[in-house]
C-alpha cells in the first residue's frame, strides 16, 4: 500500500468512529423546552397552552388556560392539573368512555395519558400525592400559571421519551349527562365525578433550539454533527492524497 493510502485509512476510520460514537449523553436527559396546546375534552369550552423548560431536575412551567367552570359551591372552582406520564403520550378519544356515561373520566383516560407524574400546584407539594388536593390547585375560569418546580426522575424520563401529557381537570356538571352529573369521583369519593374528570389535554413535544435539533430523545442534531465531522475527516484524507500526488508529479518532472 502506498504511503498516501496508509495515511488515508486511519483518517477514514476516525471519521467513521465519530459517526458511530454513542450519543446517549445527548438523548437520555430531558433538558430542553417542551410545549403543547391544551385542547378541550368532554365537551369543555376551555382552551389553553403550556411551555415547560427543563434543566436537570428543575422545570420552569408556564401555563395558561381559560373558559373552564368559574365557581363550585360558591367558591372558585379548583382545577387540579398535572403532567401525566408513562403511557402512550396521547389525549383520549371518546371511544375511551368504557361505561357509556358520556364522558371520559380520569381513570378511563389513563391508558392514553398515564398516571400522574407531577402535580402543577400553586404552592407546596408537586408530587403525585398532591394530585387531588384542591386546596393547592388553581381556581376560577382562567389562569396564568408560572412556577419553577422539581421534576422526579419518572417525569423527566417521560418527557425525554415523548410521553408527557398535561391534563387540566374540572368540568361543569350542568353540561354532563344526568348519570355523570350525579356520579361521585372514582378518585376522591367526597367530590363529584365532574371535579376530577379531564377538561383540557395536550401532549408535550420538544422544541428544536438553535441551529441543531435538540429535541428530547432525538439524536438528529448529533448525527448531523457526526456526519459533518466525518466529511471533514474524509476531506482531510483527500487533501493528503492530493498533496502526495502533486509531490510525485513534481518529482517525475525533475528527473
Amino acid at each position: 500500500m502506498s504511503k498516501p493510502m496508509k495515511m488515508l485509512v486511519p483518517l477514514a476510520a476516525a471519521a467513521v468512529a465519530v459517526v458511530m460514537a454513542p450519543t446517549a449523553a445527548f438523548a437520555d436527559d430531558a433538558n430542553g423546552t417542551y410545549q403543547t396546546t391544551l385542547d378541550p375534552l368532554n365537551g369543555s369550552s376551555g382552551s389553553g397552552m403550556a411551555t415547560i423548560s427543563v434543566e436537570g431536575d428543575q422545570a420552569q412551567v408556564d401555563l395558561s388556560w381559560s373558559g373552564l367552570p368559574e365557581t363550585f359551591m360558591d367558591a372558585p372552582y379548583p382545577h387540579v392539573q398535572h403532567i401525566h406520564i408513562g403511557a402512550r403520550g396521547e389525549c383520549p378519544t371518546k371511544d375511551a368512555d368504557a361505561n357509556g356515561d358520556g364522558i371520559v373520566d380520569t381513570v378511563e383516560g389513563q391508558p392514553a395519558y398515564g398516571e400522574i407524574g407531577t402535580t402543577l400546584s400553586t404552592k407546596g407539594d408537586t408530587s403525585a400525592k398532591a394530585g387531588t388536593n384542591i386546596k393547592i390547585a388553581p381556581g376560577g375560569s382562567s389562569v396564568d400559571y408560572s412556577r419553577t418546580i422539581k421534576l422526579d426522575q419518572a417525569t423527566q424520563d417521560s418527557l425525554a421519551d415523548g410521553t408527557g401529557v398535561i391534563v387540566v381537570h374540572g368540568l361543569d356538571p350542568a353540561t354532563l349527562t344526568e348519570e355523570a352529573a350525579k356520579a361521585k369521583s372514582n378518585l376522591v369519593p367526597e367530590l363529584p365525578l365532574a371535579a376530577t374528570s379531564p377538561a383540557l389535554c395536550g401532549s408535550l413535544s420538544s422544541m428544536p433550539g438553535g441551529g441543531v435539533d435538540t429535541g428530547s430523545g432525538s439524536t438528529a442534531g448529533v448525527e448531523n454533527l457526526g456526519l459533518i465531522a466525518a466529511g471533514g475527516g474524509l476531506l482531510a484524507a483527500a487533501a493528503v492524497v492530493g498533496v502526495a500526488s502533486r509531490r510525485r508529479r513534481t518529482a517525475e518532472i525533475g528527473r
